[in-house]
């Protein structure tokens, strides 16, 4: 499917699927669009904009009964669009409020906080978004549902939910006239256990989340 057809007139605009693409490739291009830079202070208000609806569409997504492709195993899209050039245009223009804290598993008894960054999370975002498109104009619409479900639930969905509470924090900040905290050196580099940490949690998150629908068994417990 062409770009000239994705949004074909023939296409019922009640649709799950044509609603759900119009939303996530509207943030696409609105991400790309401040990423300009030309209107930089106006940036963050834009984003926490684009972000808050693109959770509406992941919500949607999150809610709908389980996705099954027509294929059992996903076509080949092609190599990933880079989106290095994106992640820092955003981290040169929303210096120095990039970096932010966040909790990655607020179900996770007394954990610590990470250090995340605004920029690297769009882009984290827009690689998965994209991914899923590559599917949709080719026609491969069950994929693409699948893939914008599955990756909500495991990956852009809570990089989403951390980015908006941030830009909803920075928005607040502002409008209530109250000063932000410095970070005093805290960055995303700064503390190799803390990356160890992560990424076991990750991993006991994703197991706990995506194992049984994916008909795998949880490895057993020492």
């Amino acid at each position: 499917m062409s770009d000239a057809t994705l949004h074909d007139a023939h296409r019922d605009p009640d649709d799950f699927a044509v609603q759900i693409a119009d939303q996530i490739e509207s943030f696409i291009v609105a991400v790309a669009e401040v990423a300009k830079g030309d209107e930089p202070d106006s940036a963050v208000p834009f984003l926490l904009l684009e972000v808050s609806q693109l959770l509406l569409a992941g919500g949607r997504l999150g809610a709908h009964e389980d996705i099954v492709p027509d294929e059992r195993y996903e076509p080949d899209v092609g190599p990933e669009p880079d989106v290095d050039e994106l992640r820092e245009r955003f981290a040169v223009l929303l210096d120095p409020v990039d970096v932010y804290s966040e909790v990655f598993d607020p179900y996770v008894a007394r954990s610590s906080t990470v250090a995340c960054r605004i920029s690297d999370d769009l882009a984290d975002i827009v690689t998965d978004l994209r991914h899923g498109m590559a599917h949709y104009r080719e026609g491969r619409v069950s994929e693409a549902l699948w893939w914008w479900q599955f990756s909500y639930l495991s990956n852009w969905g809570p990089t989403a939910s951390a980015a908006l509470r941030a830009l909803q924090s920075l928005v607040a900040h502002v409008r209530l006239d109250s000063p932000l905290d410095e970070l005093d050196g805290f960055d995303t580099d700064s503390d190799a256990d803390g990356d160890e940490e992560l990424a076991e949690q990750a991993g006991k998150v994703m197991a706990a989340e995506i194992a049984a629908p994916l008909g795998l068994r949880a490895a057993s417990q020492p």
